[in-house]
């Protein structure tokens, strides 16, 4: 199967995740599809994105501000706090695991989201909540693991893909600002690619002059999907 014998859908409007006064909807394949990894790396080079076992990408009516975002790993160039983060890290020692559920991953994931979303419908999740978001059965899903001597201080959720990897979620100690993990993981899932002979390192979704999605912009050359192709520049269009 091809992209182009996908049938997608449009999906009902609802409240937009990153502007209060927008409303979204989504592209989406269509529902009786059976998804699979083949499939799900067409979706991504067009743009796609995973949450749990459901793959879309914005479309919204007046709105183009989600663009999908990827590094070509061999084109990075670290900034100099960057260079400083690795740095500060170095201590850590990073494991890659299948995906899983534990309680350990998920008193960490409770502890980030309910310090970084308390305002948000991901605050006080349930294990459920963790299940059915970061991984699925389809998906190809390994965790990068982040450990200060034994203690678990950040996870990389992470799906493997023909040309790359997937950023599909990080979740980290919220005691530790000081140490930058959530920039730590994305520095480190390069590396992994790297490892493995991968092209990419796919980041989701970049929205400009958005404070929630400001920090993708810190990793260049970033390439941004948009009309219907990837394109290596920062700024393509207002939104």
């Amino acid at each position: 199967m091809t992209s182009r014998h996908l049938q997608l859908y449009i999906t009902t409007e609802s409240p937009c995740s990153y502007f209060d006064n927008r409303l979204s909807s989504n592209l989406v394949p269509d529902p009786e599809l059976s998804l699979n990894m083949p499939i799900y790396n067409q979706l991504i080079q067009h743009g796609f994105r995973r949450s749990g076992a459901h793959c879309y990408r914005p479309h919204c009516k007046h709105c183009q501000a989600c663009i999908a975002c990827r590094l070509a790993v061999n084109d990075f160039v670290s900034s100099r706090s960057q260079r400083r983060c690795l740095k500060n890290n170095q201590d850590l020692k990073i494991s890659s695991v299948t995906a899983g559920f534990s309680d350990e991953y998920f008193e960490l994931y409770s502890r980030y989201l309910n310090s970084r979303h308390t305002d948000g419908s991901m605050a006080y999740p349930c294990e459920t909540d963790f299940k059915q978001f970061l991984y699925c059965d389809w998906s190809d899903t390994r965790f990068l693991e982040f450990r200060l001597n034994k203690q678990l201080v950040a996870v990389a959720v992470i799906d493997m893909l023909t040309d790359g990897l997937s950023a599909v979620y990080s979740f980290f100690e919220p005691e530790m600002q000081s140490r930058s993990l959530g920039s730590y993981c994305i520095l480190k899932q390069v590396d992994y690619a790297k490892e493995l002979g991968l092209t990419y390192v796919y980041l989701g979704y970049w929205i400009e002059n958005h404070n929630k999605m400001h920090y993708k912009s810190n990793f260049k050359p970033l390439q941004l999907y948009y009309d219907e192709k990837w394109q290596q520049r920062i700024n393509p269009k207002k939104a």
